[in-house]
């Protein structure tokens, strides 16, 4: 913790094992009796903010002994240019799509066309753009769906702008996901749902599912590890401190005699 951060801020575990280290060496260098570094020590352990440690080593001259302030966990905007890849101009591998009576799927590594027409009826279809290239910074989906209905996903980041007229029927627009990543293409859904609808749906790829699983899984393993460690070290403490409140009594019975 910084001069400049709250007091009431919750203080982590690595927070209270700095102080308690702090502490420790102001016993082995006689600034503190063993009393008081038992009270300070317990004190510490029990302490749940910044302000609660502060005091247990203020009038110890070290330095570097608060904790830090607490990291901000603020997504950072994406870099700029991350989607320059996927902006190929020209045309697109696929002009639309029509399903009376069926379905269409356009997915997996495609090209989506400046604009992209569809129509559904008693039918449906599927428009995945997670994998996609597009041809153009701005592409329009334009749906026709009567008794039908169209599903658009689109990856996070991508901005999405929903014009389509629901005659008994709708369109959905996605979550909102905060603002468009630099560079991000702009999709446009237009179109008209009669008794029928059409759903705009923000996914991530299964590859980056995938990933993020594994990034749980190791963080939650990193945090059982921790924990242990956590937990030795403590138990080490305790050790410690009883070996020492030994060593003090045995000191105070010498020179009693």
């Amino acid at each position: 913790m910084t001069d400049d951060a709250s007091p009431d801020l919750r203080a982590s575990d690595t927070d209270r094992d700095r102080i308690a280290e702090v502490l420790r060496d102001a016993l082995a260098e006689g600034r503190l009796d063993m009393e008081e570094f038992e009270e300070r020590l317990e004190a510490a352990y029990k302490a749940r903010t910044y302000g609660e440690l502060a005091p247990l080593t203020r009038d110890l001259p070290t330095t570097g002994t608060v904790p830090p302030a607490p990291v901000s966990f603020v997504k950072a905007p994406a870099e700029s240019g991350s989607w320059t890849g996927r902006i190929v101009g020209g045309g697109g591998s696929s002009a639309g799509g029509i399903a009376i009576l069926s379905g269409f799927e356009r997915k997996g590594h495609w090209t989506v066309p400046k604009r992209f027409s569809c129509f559904t009826f008693m039918g449906g279809g599927e428009i995945d753009l997670r994998e996609a290239d597009f041809a153009d910074r701005e592409v329009e989906i334009n749906c026709v769906a009567i008794m039908g209905g169209v599903q658009v996903i689109v990856p996070p980041g991508v901005e999405v702008v929903v014009r389509g007229i629901g005659i008994m029927g709708g369109f959905e627009h996605p979550r909102d996901d905060g603002p468009p990543e630099p560079g991000a293409p702009r999709v446009i859904i237009s179109g008209v749902a009669f008794w029928g609808g059409v759903g705009v749906e923000r996914k991530v790829t299964r590859a980056e599912r995938q990933r993020l699983k594994e990034q749980r899984r190791q963080e939650k393993l990193e945090r059982g590890e921790a924990r242990r460690e956590l937990h030795q070290s403590r138990r080490e403490e305790r050790h410690e401190l009883h070996r020492a409140r030994r060593e003090e009594r045995e000191r105070r019975r010498n020179r009693e005699r």
